[in-house]
């Protein structure tokens, strides 16, 4: 078969798509992706899948801003449509974010089946729009608001797609951690880092009681202009710890790490419960929707997370939650199998499987040499839009 991947320009939606179209691939299907600039600048990802970049509008700013963005839209729309007359997608399978958007409008217009995959618990806006012409929806969670009683009868629970190297590390023994073993911290804000994080995780540490605090190992991820704030603060408290602006070998760190201090998006939350991993989750507060808010409600009802708001996060209050999860080697070690049990690592061959059963039958690979074009109408491909 012939599969397209839509996805927006951030690493949310581009990782599980990415880890999708490398599972659709080994079973023998082409692949194509259609993105924005931003998406196609993300390094190493689809390095070996064509790829084709759509104009979208994104909405707000007023009546002026939705009048580029329809215009922008209907653009892409179009482009996609002549695209497709070329390639023949069996399938279009939208990650969300607006770059998806008039990926998926054409393949509507087409009669091409389509399938929304959303990495949050709450439903974005692009897969709302979508949600009523969409074949499936498939998920991450066994609970997302924003979900239309009446689109239920399309939802699949999938889970969001992880590396491989990540979903391995669910199968392997728990760090060894007693009353004497270094206690490993790791500490992410995601891709961008997070400053709340640097200005709060080190004094939090600093008032540890002796018996952690001289045991800490810390590898921390830091924004660039942060960093040497952090690294500062850390040697004033002489605490050891390794300080990057992004980490290249996250499988490695994670399964290194007995406890996380991170934010909630959707790839973190996914990849702590497929690796089982325990944490103190720190939900962006001006997240959409406050949709990290709700991803972190799983693994917190779970046993496998403390949930802080960052109105309350705080040197104290967070000392005191390294305490009650680390303080005691069998609570963390049970955080852990709590985190791990509503993981789902086998997301990636899940939503492949889905996609084979809404897409049906097979078709000639039509998909030749991985390159980036524009699309159809912008000069890509020369195809009239």
């Amino acid at each position: 078969m012939n599969v397209t991947l839509a996805a927006g320009g951030t690493g949310g939606h581009m990782v599980p798509a990415h880890a999708l179209a490398a599972e659709l691939k080994s079973r023998g299907h082409g692949v194509m992706l259609i993105t924005d600039e931003r998406g196609a600048k993300i390094p190493a990802l689809f390095e070996d899948v064509p790829t084709y970049i759509l104009p979208a509008g994104r909405l707000g700013g007023g009546p002026i801003g939705w009048l580029k963005a329809a215009a922008a839209v209907l653009a892409g729309r179009r482009q996609a449509k002549a695209l497709y007359r070329e390639f023949t997608p069996d399938a279009v399978i939208g990650f969300g974010g607006y770059p998806a958007f008039p990926a998926l409008l054409a393949a509507s217009a087409l009669n091409i089946p389509t399938i929304l995959h959303e990495q949050n618990a709450v439903l974005g806006r692009v897969n709302r729009l979508l949600a009523g012409s969409a074949d499936a929806i498939a998920t991450s969670y066994a609970e997302v608001d924003r979900l239309k009683p009446g689109h239920q009868g399309k939802v699949e629970l999938v889970g969001n797609p992880v590396r491989e190297s990540v979903a391995r590390l669910g199968t392997l023994p728990f760090p060894e951690f007693d009353d004497t073993a270094p206690l490993k911290i790791l500490v992410t804000g995601g891709s961008q880092g997070a400053t709340v994080l640097g200005q709060v995780v080190p004094d939090a540490l600093g008032m540890l009681s002796p018996k952690l605090r001289h045991r800490l190992q810390v590898v921390q991820q830091c924004r660039p202009d942060d960093i040497e704030a952090v690294r500062n603060r850390y040697a004033a408290l002489n605490i050891p710890a390794e300080l990057l602006t992004y980490i290249e070998d996250m499988p490695d760190r994670l399964g290194e790490a007995h406890l996380i201090i991170a934010r909630a998006g959707a790839s973190t939350i996914a990849e702590l419960t497929a690796a089982g991993r325990p944490a103190i989750l720190v939900p962006l507060p001006i997240a959409t929707d406050d949709h990290q808010t709700a991803n972190a409600r799983e693994m917190a009802k779970a046993g496998g997370a403390r949930m802080i708001a960052q109105t309350e996060f705080s040197p104290e209050l967070l000392a005191k939650q390294v305490e009650a999860i680390a303080g005691d080697p069998q609570a963390l070690s049970n955080a852990a199998e709590r985190a791990l049990s509503v993981g789902r690592p086998h997301a990636t061959s899940d939503l492949a499987d889905l996609v084979e059963r809404i897409a049906g039958g097979t078709a000639p690979l039509l998909v030749g040499p991985a390159e980036t074009q524009s699309a159809p109408g912008i000069g890509g491909m020369g195809v009239p839009a």
